[in-house]
């Protein structure tokens, strides 16, 4: 999953000149800036292409970044050189043809300024592209053919990346997120910035050891959320271990559970300079995961979509929030399956204007905004929406009613359009949007306070949303990120893997101290 406002893989990269001799460096490094960033689900049948990513190059990185502002202690820290940055809603399969545009702009614009004494990788870690495993072990061995193995280079990711073992080997720091929702994301960026810039200005360059474990477990985001135990005591035993004298970090990514790939688990990494400390973090760590494999649990409780809107519907307090798991475009869902529209446009409850209100969020339909334009705000509309890129499960959905509101220029959907269908206030998009903050929703004219349900495309719910339930309840939808993993098809993850294979026997947990970056 990727943080919360937003779909996952992020990739920055920044690359700084380091003294590899031991002795503090006296002049400014050279850093460049670069980013690609998405999730991919291999169960959905959309693809992403670059348009999608809304590139940005030069200063307009620094934007995205607080502790890059003119003003900021790491902005004087070093020159820095922002090249290509791209960042998509999690979605389908990198097309092949964008994947290698924007890492043929990455790699041009880095060749024009070296050499670099160092590189920031920023990566959300669970990028899919067609006919490529693994993208980002591909795409940091490419980078390191362009700036050389000798720099340092400083690896963040999402907690729900996957972390292969040329992806350990080719980085020197490693980190991820340690909550989920990922509030601390922005934090974990400077982190990773931190020890990059430290290491290099104190001439300690690249770490001495780094232990990687491969930790054989598979679990959806919405099971591993660090609000609730036990990811929360698990992932509170890693700032104390990273703070220790001896490593520069420690992480453990839960992995990506909705891409058919052998990389796709979870892994446990410590790097530092202490070889025993180091190895028996990474393996505690690794421990800890395993021990407690058979207490993840929903972060709420779950239910048929049936089952959730009668409880919905009973409830006296509002909003009650229903999480459309299945098609959960954050995590990398089509965002287009109408199936659960469909149900809910059959309820008789729902057929009259003064049924309870329910705010649907949302499907794209792009001829159905066209038209909604067209007719205007207040008009009448029966048009198809949905179904054109995740069509399995149920045909495009007709929806009949009266055009609430129109509103242009989002960075994402382009065109919202809100239709009123008896009670229910249907959110229709141009192209796929999530909705995460009470800003979504009040722009157009929405106020989810005041709405008896509110029904989301998201698994577990971000800070806005959860502070503003009063009832939640996650529905299991079908779509491409259907949270019931043992009903999607995998035929290339590495077996025997927890919890498919519930019987599994205890797995190797020993350290694997990969080779150092120079030395492979």
């Amino acid at each position: 999953m990727m943080k919360p406002f937003i779909l996952s893989l992020s990739l920055l990269i920044v690359c700084f000149a380091c003294n590899q001799t031991g002795k503090k460096n006296t002049e400014l490094p050279r850093i460049a800036i670069a980013g690609i960033a998405i999730e991919s689900s291999t169960f959905s049948p959309a693809q992403t292409n670059e348009e999608a990513f809304h590139g940005q190059t030069g200063n307009d990185i620094f934007s995205y970044y607080p502790f890059f502002a003119t003003d900021s202690i790491n902005r004087k820290r070093a020159n820095w050189f922002p090249t290509f940055k791209g960042k998509a809603i999690p979605g389908g399969i990198v097309t092949r043809e964008a994947y290698e545009s924007m890492v043929s702009k990455t790699l041009s614009m880095l060749r024009e300024n070296l050499p670099y004494d160092g590189l920031f990788f920023d990566i959300h870690g669970a990028m899919s592209v067609v006919g490529l495993d693994d993208p980002e072990g591909d795409l940091i061995i490419r980078i390191r053919e362009v700036v050389g193995k000798e720099i340092l280079i400083s690896t963040c990711m999402d907690l729900h990346g996957n972390v292969s073992r040329r992806l350990a080997e080719n980085t020197d720091l490693m980190t991820c997120y340690r909550m989920a929702p990922h509030e601390d994301y922005m934090i974990s960026k400077k982190r990773a910035v931190d020890n990059l810039l430290e290491r290099l200005e104190s001439g300690k360059g690249k770490p001495t050891y780094k232990a990687w474990i491969p930790v054989p477990i598979l679990l959806p985001g919405e099971k591993t959320s660090t609000r609730i135990e036990p990811g929360k005591s698990l992932y509170a035993k890693v700032a104390p271990i990273a703070d220790q004298e001896g490593i520069v970090d420690a992480a453990i990514w839960v992995g990506y559970a909705w891409a058919d790939e052998p990389r796709n688990q979870a892994v446990v990494m410590v790097v530092g300079d202490d070889k025993e400390k180091v190895t028996q973090s990474a393996e505690e760590l690794a421990q800890s995961f395993w021990d407690v494999r058979n207490e993840f649990e929903f972060v709420a409780p779950v239910a048929s979509l049936q089952a959730c809107l009668d409880m919905a519907i009973a409830s006296k307090e509002h909003p009650f929030i229903i999480s459309d798991t299945g098609d959960n475009p954050t995590a990398g869902g089509a965002g287009d399956v109408t199936w659960t529209l469909h149900k809910i446009l059959e309820r008789p409850e729902f057929k009259e204007a003064n049924g309870p209100s329910l705010i649907y969020a949302s499907l794209p339909g792009p001829e159905f905004v066209a038209k909604a334009i067209e007719i205007g705000i207040g008009g009448k509309i029966e048009a198809e929406a949905g179904a054109r890129v995740d069509n399995r499960y149920a045909p495009p959905v007709k929806i009949s009613g009266t055009i609430e509101n129109i509103v242009q220029g989002d960075r994402d959907a382009e065109t919202e359009v809100v239709v009123k269908s008896g009670s229910v206030l249907i959110i229709v998009t141009k192209k796929r949007k999530p909705y995460h903050y009470e800003k979504d929703f009040t722009d157009l004219g929405l106020n989810p306070h005041q709405t008896d349900i509110v029904m989301v495309k998201i698994g577990y719910l971000v800070p806005e949303l959860y502070n503003m339930r009063k009832g939640w309840i996650m529905a299991l939808t079908p779509g491409g990120v259907d949270q019931d993993l043992e009903r999607l098809p995998y035929k290339r993850i590495q077996r025997p893997m927890f919890p498919l294979d519930k019987e599994m026997e205890t797995p190797d947990l020993s350290a694997r101290l990969v080779s150092l970056s120079n030395e492979i």
